[in-house]
């Protein structure tokens, strides 16, 4: 029982971690389960040491509290982030995606004009040649001379 590391000393007393040790009267209790921070009819916060002797029983409250604070506002501030930054990567592969296409487009629009003006140019060159055939009668016999 913690009682019997009374008058002793409090890294006797806490040894055992269902104790608390409290520095108004040196005194070892059990450490009081059903509640989660001792009453002060027990011992005050600021006098009293659960865990460790050199730190009491407020400034670890106070100290738990920041830290998971912190831990909280870290975790919603990556959360927060993440989700910014993922809306923003896909307006960003929808904004390339667009800009793939219509480069894609252009490209195909510019080999079309190039195709339609070589075939401009090869019907030039069968015309002067006279190998063009008559667009009236495409079946036309070829004639030896």
């Amino acid at each position: 029982a913690c009682s019997a590391f009374s008058q002793k000393s409090c890294e006797e007393c806490l040894k055992n971690v269902s104790c608390l040790w409290c520095y108004t009267n040196n005194t070892c209790i059990d450490y009081p389960v059903r509640s989660i921070f001792p009453p002060s009819s027990l011992c005050s916060l600021s006098n009293a040491r659960w865990g460790v002797c050199w730190i009491n029983f407020e400034a670890l409250i106070i100290a738990m509290a920041v830290v998971a604070g912190l831990m909280l506002v870290s975790i919603t501030v990556c959360c927060c982030y993440c989700c910014y930054c993922r809306r923003r990567s896909r307006s960003r592969l929808e904004e390339e995606e667009e800009q793939l296409a219509r480069k894609r487009e252009e490209r195909r629009l510019q080999s079309l004009q190039r195709k339609h003006e070589r075939k401009l140019k090869h019907d030039e060159i069968r015309k002067k040649y006279g190998l063009l055939q008559d667009s009236d009668n495409p079946y036309s016999r070829f004639e030896n001379e």
